[in-house]
């Protein structure tokens, strides 16, 4: 059995350039430090004063900033490269952090923010169009997950001992760890990794066609479903810890191990679930079947009266089941999507997708909760997830019958070919 693991472990990393390998271990490296983002609903809440709905707008800025970093990052790496995209945003995004902890006023709060969110995130469209670079078409949902693994092996490290340096330390901590973090992470990245020259093909040679991302309609269509996913997930960053404060009373410690359960889960089985799924179901298969989880695990927050580890801990389990499900296929769904020419310009769509979830996630969360409370929110993310299913299942069967209509009109020119010859 342990053989068979590891045979399995061993098959679903085979393959991958050194340079994904080396991605990755900046990713861990910079991931080692989320610690400011998972305790910033209660660092609001509690430590400057701020209420539940004051902390939903200050969020509300660092969605903002999300997405004017996603739309600068995908732009600039078309214009200038994915290299010196990743570099910067790391560099700058670390002063950032740490200037942050230095912002005390409601308003101050919101642009530290806003800022250090826009340097942070033009990381991401970079990032992923640098794993296109390095890995074959074959291997890329698994490269892909190198990198999801790498973000949660250092999502597990970050929260949990952000909690304990909170309850040791004090809050400010965090800010210099998160900071000091993705400038390290930087300096790696420059020692270790040189620009690769992508060979851009000329017009004639394309074999297909430039599209727009905002001129692809189908692909806008699994946009709008993501956005929705991911509006529903991120309550696990926004909301949930909150809830786990003040209604399970939880401590600070506990609350950074949850949280870091998460990303051990993901690390340790995300690898060899990917290899194994990607040759059992199709790509919008999983996606759906993760957002279905992410529902479950919300609305079985509503059977929680008071403290309840057991409750905490299986739902948070079936949501990080469902990140395994989800979130390697939507990039892989997204980047089938693209060109060479145009990649930096879908993934920066992609990613600005993401980012209008950290716009509309938090306000939707907090003003639930305070107009009719958590388990209001529990089960509207049960009915948003149970729509978004329904679309990614059209869209699944929308697309099955455009190929059967490309393989029927191949056949029949196949056909025609054959009688004038």
């Amino acid at each position: 059995m342990i053989s068979k693991a590891f045979t399995l472990y061993k098959n679903s990393v085979s393959g991958l350039s050194v340079q994904v390998w080396f991605l990755s271990l900046v990713t861990f490296i910079n991931r080692c430090g989320t610690m400011v983002i998972p305790f910033l609903g209660i660092y609001m809440t509690t430590d400057l004063g701020f209420s539940i709905v004051e902390a939903g707008w200050v969020l509300l800025c660092f969605g903002l900033g999300s997405l004017s970093g996603s739309y600068l990052g995908g732009y600039l790496t078309d214009k200038i490269g994915y290299y010196w995209v990743m570099f910067w945003s790391l560099l700058i995004g670390g002063l950032m952090f740490v200037l942050l902890g230095f912002a005390e006023s409601y308003w101050e709060v919101c642009v530290a923010v806003f800022l250090a969110s826009t340097i942070g995130d033009a990381l991401r469209p970079a990032a992923m169009t640098a794993v296109a670079v390095y890995s074959k078409p074959e291997n890329r949902t698994r490269a892909f997950s190198l990198m999801r693994m790498a973000i949660n092996f250092g999502w597990a490290m970050g929260p949990a001992i952000g909690g304990w340096l909170v309850q040791s330390q004090g809050y400010w901590t965090l800010f210099w760890a998160d900071g000091l973090t993705c400038i390290l992470a930087a300096l790696v990245f420059r020692l270790c990794m040189k620009a690769k020259k992508v060979e851009v093909k000329k017009k004639s040679e394309t074999k297909r066609k430039m599209l727009s991302p905002y001129k692809d309609k189908e692909y806008l269509f699994f946009l709008f479903l993501t956005l929705i996913g991911a509006i529903v997930f991120m309550q696990f960053l926004y909301t949930l810890p909150i809830f786990y404060k003040q209604e399970m009373q939880f401590s600070e410690l506990m609350i950074g191990n949850l949280l870091a359960m998460n990303g051990l889960l993901i690390a340790f089985t995300e690898m060899p679930l990917v290899y194994t799924l990607e040759r059992k179901f199709r790509v919008l298969d999983n996606v759906w079947i993760g957002v279905l989880m992410f529902g479950a695990a919300y609305m079985m927050l509503n059977l929680a009266t008071g403290p309840s580890l057991l409750i905490a801990v299986v739902s948070m389990v079936i949501l990080s089941v469902g990140e395994i499900f989800n979130m390697p296929f939507t990039n892989t769904y997204a980047m089938s999507r693209a060109t060479e020419d145009n990649r930096g310009a879908y993934m920066g769509l992609f990613s600005m997708t993401y980012s209008v979830a950290h716009i509309f996630g938090p306000p939707i969360g907090t003003q639930t909760v305070h107009h009719f409370g958590f388990g209001a929110l529990w089960n509207l993310m049960g009915v948003l997830s149970f729509a978004t299913i329904l679309g990614y299942i059209y869209l699944k069967r929308k697309g099955e019958k455009r190929a059967e209509m490309l393989k029927n009109k191949l056949r029949v020119n196949a056909k025609a070919d054959i009688l004038v010859s």
